[in-house]
Formats: C-alpha cells, structure tokens, sequence
C-alpha cells in the first residue's frame, strides 16, 4: 500500500477543546490542555499515524478578537496554519452551541477551498436536539464534506475522525520519522509544559500577562538535561502570585514541570525556574521567535 501524507489545520474558538482533541488524535500528548481560554498560543503540528498514512495535525491558538499584539499574533498563527491545508477541521464546542465567536470563524472558511470537516466536540455533554439543531445550522452556513460528533476527552467518536482524516491525505511519502509526534522542539515543549502548570496551579490569579522564556537549554553528560527558564510577568504583584508564600508555589510549579518533562523527554530533568518583572514582554520581538510566533504590526 502507499504512503499517504497531509495536513489538517484545526481551527476553532477558544476553549473548543482543539489541543484535547489533537492529543487524542495523536495518541499521546503534543499540545497543552488548560481550563482557560487561549491556552494555544503559537502554531503547534501533531502528527497522527494510521496505518501507511500519516496525518500533519496543525493545532492552532482559538480564533477570538483581538485586543493586543500578542493577540494579532496568535490570530495570524490561525490562518498560517490554514495555509496549504488538505483539509481544515471546525472544532465546535456543541455544548456552548452557535455564538458570535463561532459566526467569526464560520464566516471567514466559508470562502476557502479546502475541504472542510465539521467537528462537534463534548458531545457527552450536549442534549441530543440541540445537536441536531447545530448540525443543521453549521451545514447551512458552510458547505461541510463531512461532520462527526465525538468527545475528545472519552474518545468517542475520535477513530472514525482519525479514519476519515487519513482518508482524505494525498498519496505521497511521509514528512517525518514514523517515531516523531510533533514538530515542536524539546526546547519549545518544555516551555509549553512550565507555561501549563503555570495556568494549572494558579487558575484565574493569573491572567495571560505571562510568558515563559528559555534561557538555557543544556544536555548533559550524563544523559540529563538542564533547563532555566524565566517567568515573564508584567506586574510585581503578579511576581508575588507565582512566587506564593515562602516560594512555595513556583516550587509546586517546578516540580510539576520537571516530572511532566522527565516523561516526556524520557531522560532526568534539573528545572530552574525565575521570576522576573517585565511590563513590555509583549513587545519584545525575540520573545515571539521564541514562542513560534512572527512579529505582527
């Protein structure tokens, strides 16, 4: 049988559950899950195998409106994503139903020529009428080649997606080695994962004034890897809020980081972590290659 490769940009508002669903898609974790809204931020590729085909998962930040730079940038990372897409995945969240956020995104790949698939997420938790009824609305407002209902938390539903996904790949030979599953570097990954726990430990005392910097990335002779990273935050009383009393939750953070990495760069890791004050790092261009993001005016 041939090999078969493509790219599946999915796209989506905010908190639809795309880097849930990209994780399960994968088969393990690739992209960081959180509660809040905006977790994505940069352009993220999971790649998903199923039999001879291989599936170039784009994971891209909630498409929201936007305020600041930062904003702009990760809205640019959308459609960048989108661009020479085989197909482009709608991720719904079909418990929240249609809004104005979804009516944005609908009317903006309406006009593509991708292919383009419905996907209504957390359909564990949507009355069955009221599925229905979002169905029925979406296909008219998108000409939709497919539409699957799945929960990418249980797994319901995610191997017919996967297998329809597959299906409509091009033949062609593999873009990447059969035991890869992203394209992120282990040094971008270990920033998305403090960033996480980040998110994870302080909920909503935090806003997303912040950002996590690598300032080393060192391997080992013994086979570990040393990591700095800076926690970038534009307030002192933020500084205060990671730091907690006594430094006890940047220690709870750390740890968290350092055990989530360890797994998944199967090596030890020495995690040092810093808090540092500075109100303009959403202006600081080196800190958006860092992130994966491109400058936008």
């Amino acid at each position: 049988m041939a090999q078969r490769a493509g790219l599946v940009a999915v796209v989506g508002a905010p908190n639809a559950g795309k880097s849930t669903l990209v994780n399960a898609l994968v088969g393990q974790k690739v992209a960081i899950v959180s509660p809040k809204a905006q977790t994505t931020r940069t352009r993220l590729m999971g790649i998903a195998l199923l039999g001879e085909t291989q599936v170039l998962l784009v994971d891209t930040p909630g498409i929201f409106e936007p305020r600041r730079r930062l904003d702009r940038a990760m809205n640019a990372a959308v459609w960048e994503g989108a661009k020479d897409a085989d197909a482009i995945a709608l991720v719904v969240d079909a418990a929240k139903g249609f809004n104005r956020a979804l009516e944005q995104i609908v009317q903006r790949i309406a006009e593509r020529r991708e292919p383009k698939i419905l996907v209504l997420n957390k359909v564990d938790i949507t009355k069955k009428d009221d599925l229905l009824a979002l169905i029925a609305g979406m296909n008219q407002r998108v000409d939709f080649t497919d539409t699957f209902m799945v929960s990418a938390t249980t797994g319901d539903g995610v191997a017919d997606l996967k297998a329809a996904l597959a299906a409509r790949m091009p033949e062609g030979p593999w873009l990447f080695p059969e035991d890869q599953v992203s394209d992120a570097t282990d040094r971008m990954m270990a920033a998305e994962v403090t960033r996480e726990q980040l998110y994870l430990k302080l909920h909503a005392e935090l806003p997303y004034a912040s950002a996590i910097e690598t300032e080393k990335y060192e391997e080992r002779k013994d086979g570990s890897v040393a990591i700095h990273q800076q926690i970038l935050v534009g307030r002192p009383t933020q500084k205060a809020i990671v730091l907690g009393k006594g430094g006890t939750m940047i220690r709870q953070i750390g740890e968290a980081a350092r055990t989530e990495l360890a797994e998944l760069l199967g090596r030890k890791v020495h995690l040092f972590l810093h808090v540092k004050v500075k109100p303009d790092w959403e202006e600081d261009r080196g800190l958006y290659r860092e992130i994966g993001l491109d400058w936008v005016e």
